[in-house]
């Protein structure tokens, strides 16, 4: 980026954290305009008590700021509603810094049970559920998204069953099903034969946030950076007798062409001119970046989000040793895939490979998604995880869950810890529930992958050094390689199970589940395996027959000379 235009981003930045809590809760667009405009504060006094809640959106992208502020006020002045259940596929909370999230309405009394797929950034969620003022539920995304389908059908389901979570903490059998919170029990997940049974408390308020809607009700997607659940939760809300409340930052002219959502399949529309496209980017300023059919710069635009991303401190700065490792996870990428593969990317260390991908310009033989249900394009990181750059199409979150369920070819995904069994844990960072991270969707993308690369570092808080083209264990830290994963997010046995291909991409080296076990199939130039690798971990590490194992080209430590191509 030059100068004048990391000026112009700090500006922007400055700007959205000056105003980021700015609203009119009494905002009304006027006369000549449907019976189904009202304002926000009528909004929060439609919520009875006890009402079970879906808000949609993920990460920073289409927040329904306003109808969390709407509701946060309602209650600390009448004291209703009460007792919610919240449910929020993907996740929208704001890490306790950032207002006009879902952790508005983390308050005692308020909020009575939460259920989300990713629960990292709900801080007052979790605070609350480590106090025992909340029951706290995690499901597996894709099963989510699917529940929410099967509420909306002419003849509704509350359940949907799925091999997704199988020998998992999500098996009752094995681990403690959906419940977090001491508090808590499982009744969301219930063994049915060969498969699991899942089921969700059936949605009397379905709350989301769309770009548009004109005079008479009809709402319109364009120019949105995600789409996620909003046809669907809004549809079993309203299947179930009760009521889709939409906010929009605008009215525009009718175009029946465009029509994404008829007037017909929506009960109440906000407008609330503060709404925002993605985090910092108001909707009435929408970034055509993020919208489908784009064609803007993508690595100008890729520049513009690392840099916003790492002045508001959201993504860590990667040394050259976190480099090293989204080279090693490009070039195996590229030797257990091929062209045309649709491919999804976690959060982390999977957008080095996604970036190393991108450097070497192999991202045009691939497609990359979002589950938000961006298809096609960049995935962005961050603060906008969920959108992508220069998207073909934007599509529901349940319909790119059906696209992984059937036709995802790789994952790269993130881990927390791996065991002698390749299980790995992508859920649970520490003992406190106030550092519970929770499944996300890597439970149905892993389930649906044919290859799958869990990406990430050897240890924690270790250091390593590059001396003469060489890698260097300099300090000992924390292995995450152990003999029992603390919680079984991914189960190894039953991925080889179904034919997948299955690698762990470390900063060390390269591992592959086999029948027999992990076995290190590359390693780094400069470690020695005895000690650095099978005596450096707890988990039980196999070599190839005959010991040999293959070493990284010393080239990849410098990045204009390391190879990365399709074989």
């Amino acid at each position: 980026m030059t100068l004048a235009e990391k000026i112009k981003t700090i500006r922007h930045i400055i700007h959205w954290r000056l105003h980021w809590d700015k609203k009119d809760l009494d905002f009304h667009p006027g006369k000549n305009v449907s019976a189904k405009f009202i304002t926000a504060r009528q909004a929060a006094s439609l919520i009875p008590d006890a009402s079970t809640c879906i808000s949609s959106g993920i990460a920073g992208n289409a927040r329904c700021a306003v109808f969390f502020w709407a509701i946060r006020e309602c209650f600390l002045k009448t004291g209703h509603p009460q007792n919610l259940t919240w449910i929020n596929i993907a996740a929208q909370g704001g890490r306790g810094k950032v207002p006009g999230t879902v952790e508005e309405i983390g308050l005692p009394g308020l909020l009575s049970c939460y259920i989300s797929g990713h629960l990292e950034t709900v801080k007052a969620q979790l605070k609350m559920a480590e106090e025992g003022k909340l029951e706290l539920h995690t499901l597996p995304q894709g099963v989510m998204s699917f529940l929410l389908e099967e509420m909306g059908k002419e003849n509704p389901r509350d359940y949907y069953e799925s091999t997704v979570g199988l020998h998992t903490f999500f098996d009752p059998r094995f681990g403690r099903g959906s419940a977090i919170s001491a508090q808590a029990k499982n009744k969301l997940v219930h063994v049915s034969g060969d498969v699991l049974r899942y089921s969700m408390p059936k949605i009397d308020r379905a709350l989301f946030n769309a770009p548009y809607a004109d005079r008479e009700g009809n709402i319109y997607f364009q120019n949105a950076a995600t789409v996620s659940e909003n046809i669907l939760s809004a549809r079993a809300a309203r299947t179930n007798g009760g009521l889709a409340i939409a906010t929009v930052s605008d009215i525009i002219p009718k175009n029946e062409m465009r029509i994404s959502m008829p007037a017909g399949d929506i009960d109440h529309i906000v407008v609330h001119p503060y709404n925002e496209q993605v985090g910092s980017v108001p909707q009435k300023k929408y970034w055509p970046m993020f919208t489908a059919g784009s064609t803007e710069d993508p690595i100008k635009a890729l520049k513009k989000i690392k840099y916003i991303n790492r002045f508001l401190k959201i993504t860590p700065v990667r040394g050259e040793t976190g480099h090293l490792l989204g080279r090693l996870g490009a070039f195996e990428f590229v030797k257990a895939t091929g062209k045309g593969s649709l491919v999804n990317i976690g959060v982390g260390f999977p957008e080095e490979v996604a970036s190393q991908l991108l450097q070497h310009n192999l991202q045009q033989d691939i497609i990359f998604t979002t589950e938000a249900g961006s298809y096609g394009g960049l995935p962005a990181a961050g603060i906008f995880f969920g959108a992508s750059i220069n998207p073909h199409h934007l599509e529901s979150s349940t319909e790119t869950f059906h696209r992984y369920r059937n036709d995802l070819d790789v994952a790269i995904l993130g881990f927390l810890q791996v065991d002698s069994r390749g299980n790995v844990n992508a859920s649970k960072r520490g003992t406190p529930i106030t550092e519970y991270v929770g499944p996300g969707g890597s439970a149905d993308i892993a389930s649906g992958a044919k290859v799958i690369f869990f990406v990430g570092t050897w240890m924690w808080d270790g250091k390593f050094a590059i001396r003469d083209h060489a890698l260097k264990l300099i300090k000992k830290g924390r292995s995450k390689f152990v003999k029992q994963v603390d919680e079984v997010t991914f189960n190894g046995a039953e991925g080889l199970k179904s034919g997948k291909k299955i690698f762990y991409i470390t900063n060390v080296g390269v591992f592959k589940l086999t029948e027999e076990g992990l076995m290190l199939t590359r390693v780094m130039p400069g470690l020695d395996i005895e000690k650095d690798i099978i005596n450096g971990c707890e988990a039980t590490i196999i070599l190839p027959p005959g010991n040999k194992v293959p070493v990284v080209d010393a080239s990849i430590f410098d990045n204009n000379k390391f190879i990365i191509r399709w074989e």
